[in-house]
């Protein structure tokens, strides 16, 4: 009787940090309805996501917990929890401004920030499907508003209404995969599917690995991965800025979190035709996400295939399948984070954003994003400070020394020696080696001596950046150089990280 309550205890604060990023979505709703104004708004919002990012020290001491069925709360789940809560953070702070600060009304996409992150954060704690689908589906159908929020202009709405055909298709891969998987093992729990597969007279017959297949698919679509890949650049350009920043970390990471957890813990990682096919993915990946960056002069557009190499990189990491591999895996989305933030953070600040007035009406400040290559013509004489951070970022994606890209592509390739996936190594070095013309070819652009202003006509002045913007594209900035030159300090926090000894 008396360990039903302390049972009880320990379960609620493993799951304080999910709570609480409910509790605050619940918070920040009714405050926007008695209240209509998005500083009170965004300031709570602020507020929760520190009380959630600060609730995952409290799991300290209690060790991994099994949440009934459905969710494991380990050290692998809550260092993910984490990086999705501070992403998020980083986009409430450059979506006031580019939604038109006090004087628009757009409170209800803070609700949809919150609401998307939980959506994450249950993904990345997954241990069984159903959990898997509801993080999954919380996290998507949050993503159709936020890509579509400003509803009355076209380009948004546009990429919305194409996210919103890819997510329904995707899950119906995923639901008709899962039930393939069922269907032969009786079981959703990833844990159990594993055991039962180790068992010497049990594999997958044809119609599992089907299922397998399907999952794999399904997931490759909301990765972005070649050859489910069409739909990244679209979205990215036509989505906001900040919440282009958004898609492109936190639903790209909670994703590959759960991917990772999915493979070790049921044992996937174990049949042959998966493996190949994966690695068969990667290769692809990287050379056609860095092939087609070369060809584009929209900054959205060259982050977004440039984002889907960044995963074909992750891939080779992933393939490895061993604790370094989670190491790697995890420093590389870490780097991965930073710099999509940064470099996003600084395409946010450059543009015009949208006003949301009274009658609830978009209006445009301006008529895109600054996301042409010509928009950065000459930036470095006229803002430096955004072209240093915006060339950081660049170098860390193309795996300069002194930055974190560095440190998570060497992590990356230790991990596929060790494997001995030669081919995938070798891959990431030409793709490494193609990236860095597209990024230095924008860095090119920026330090190019210019008479023209970085806006066109058709585009309003560019205003200085707030206070919240600078503060945070400053810690961006030093983190990115920080842990680059000393990684110790993030490698010893990964140590602890593992999913096999969950099972």
């Amino acid at each position: 009787m008396n360990t039903l309550p302390s049972a009880l205890h320990s379960n609620l604060m493993a799951l304080s940090p999910l709570i609480l990023l409910a509790g605050s979505a619940v918070v920040v709703m009714l405050a926007s309805a008695f209240y209509r104004h998005p500083r009170p708004v965004m300031m709570l919002t602020l507020a929760g996501l520190i009380l959630s990012f600060a609730s995952l020290f409290l799991f300290r001491g209690i060790g991994s917990r099994q949440v009934t069925a459905l969710l494991v709360l380990d050290h692998y789940a809550l260092f993910f929890i984490g990086l999705i809560v501070a992403a998020t953070f980083v986009v409430a702070v450059l979506c006031y401004r580019y939604f038109g600060g006090s004087e628009s009304r757009h409170e209800a996409l803070y609700i949809l920030l919150l609401l998307a992150a939980l959506g994450g954060g249950v993904l990345v704690a997954s241990s069984h499907f159903a959990s898997f689908l509801l993080g999954l589906e919380l996290l998507s159908i949050s993503l159709f508003a936020l890509i579509a929020y400003p509803r009355f202009t076209e380009r948004p709405l546009e990429a919305g209404i194409k996210y919103l055909i890819l997510a329904g298709f995707s899950s119906g891969l995923l639901l008709f995969g899962m039930a393939l998987v069922y269907a032969q093992l009786g079981t959703m729990q990833f844990a159990k599917i594993g055991t039962m597969l180790t068992a010497p007279d049990q594999a997958l017959e044809l119609y599992g690995l089907a299922g397998l297949a399907l999952i794999v698919t399904g997931v490759g679509f909301k990765l972005a991965l070649v050859p489910f890949h069409m739909w990244t650049p679209d979205v990215y350009e036509g989505a906001p800025a900040p919440i282009t920043a958004f898609i492109a970390t936190v639903s790209k990471g909670a994703m590959l979190a759960l991917l990772l957890r999915y493979f070790l813990m049921a044992g996937a990682h174990q049949s042959q035709p998966i493996t190949l096919a994966l690695s068969l993915v990667a290769v692809t990946t990287i050379l056609v996400g860095n092939l087609l960056a070369l060809l584009q002069d929209n900054i959205k557009r060259i982050l977004a295939y440039s984002s889907i190499a960044q995963l074909g990189y992750l891939l080779v990491g992933f393939l490895a399948f061993d604790p370094l591999a989670i190491e790697a895996v995890a420093y590389f989305l870490t780097a991965y984070f930073v710099t999509m933030l940064g470099a996003f953070g600084v395409v946010t600040v450059l543009s015009g954003g949208f006003n949301n007035g009274s009658e609830g009406e978009s209006h445009r400040v301006a008529e895109r994003d600054s996301d042409r290559l010509a928009d950065y013509a000459g930036l470095f004489w006229h803002r430096p400070w955004l072209a240093g951070v915006f060339t950081a970022m660049l170098l860390s994606l193309a795996g300069i020394p002194l930055t974190m890209g560095f440190i998570g592509k060497f992590y990356i390739l230790t991990a596929g020696v060790e494997a001995s996936l030669w081919i995938p190594v070798i891959v990431l070095v030409v793709g490494s080696t193609i990236g860095l013309f597209y990024y230095l070819r924008i860095i090119a652009v920026m330090c190019a001596p210019s008479s023209q202003a970085i806006t066109e006509p058709t585009m309003r002045p560019v205003a200085s950046p707030s206070l919240g913007e600078s503060v945070t594209l400053a810690a961006l900035a030093l983190l990115l150089i920080w842990l680059g030159v000393f990684p110790a300090q993030l490698i010893d926090v990964l140590e602890g990280i593992t999913v096999v000894d969950l099972t």
